[in-house]
């Protein structure tokens, strides 16, 4: 049986699931895989379509029912947040702010952090750097690559999202995670698990076997970013939640995780 995987082309996912999308760990699973951004990854989980991808972890309380949230292939962990940020120098009131998708984490840390925002404008991750620094909305939520290049711009840094989550909380932050349908049954379901787990375990074993793979799908191609990204978001939580990684998705979701 053929199964659909969606992930996003960001770097930790490719690099998390590189081994088992391109055979250098051995498996039974046939797998359709496709690459979105993570606003349509939330968006196609909520029409119930892919059999196993990647989400924003704010999402999940809308599809409990019918996926299951993995135990492996999370990004999670501490001081990788997303970034508020506006052009530099500006100080004016901070009314319309671009955000990566109104289902993402990022803009659930927006809400929770900057009430007072009048609109927040959905817009395709790597096009929000730009679009502040032309003035087009008074700031923008960065996340992935974007998160690590904005400097490089005319922008400067309104809040770490990520760093205030922390503040509050004590906890690790839950950005992403991997969700499968339940339909899928308990058994193929745990077996994928295992399988993810064992591919993140050979990328990290192995760093340069999925840098190839990396580029052909990554914004941003210089090695020195990709690696602090990988670096960031991929981690023992990229393993296994563990009982902390737990805690924290159920302090951000509310929903029980087991």
């Amino acid at each position: 049986m053929k199964y659909t995987l969606h992930i996003s082309p960001c770097p930790n996912d490719t690099f998390a699931f590189d081994a088992l999308i391109n055979g250098r760990i051995v498996h039974d699973f046939d797998l359709a895989v496709e690459y979105h951004d993570i606003e349509v990854l939330n968006k196609g989980v909520l029409r119930g379509e892919p059999d196993i991808s990647k989400i924003s972890y704010s999402v999940y309380p809308q599809i409990a029912d019918r996926y299951v949230l993995l135990d492996s292939g999370s990004a999670l962990g501490r001081g990788n947040g997303q970034l508020l940020v506006r052009r530099a120098g500006e100080r004016s009131p901070i009314r319309r702010v671009a955000s990566p998708g109104l289902n993402t984490t990022a803009n659930a840390l927006l809400v929770r952090y900057f009430p007072n925002v009048e609109a927040v404008e959905p817009m395709l991750f790597s096009e929000i750097a730009e679009a502040v620094e032309r003035g087009e909305v008074d700031a923008g939520v960065l996340i992935h690559e974007g998160r690590f290049v904005y400097e490089r711009r005319q922008l400067e840094l309104v809040a770490d999202l990520g760093q205030l989550w922390e503040q509050e909380t004590g906890m690790p932050l839950p950005l992403g995670a991997i969700v499968a349908k339940r339909e899928l049954g308990s058994g193929q379901i745990a077996a994928f698990e295992q399988l993810l787990a064992e591919s993140v375990r050979y990328a990290m074993a192995h760093p340069a076997a999925s840098r190839e793979f990396v580029k052909e799908h990554a914004q941003e191609l210089e090695d020195e970013v990709i690696d602090k990204h990988i670096a960031l978001f991929v981690n023992d939580f990229t393993i296994s939640l563990g009982d902390e990684g737990r805690r924290a998705v159920e302090r951000l979701t509310s929903v029980r995780v087991l």
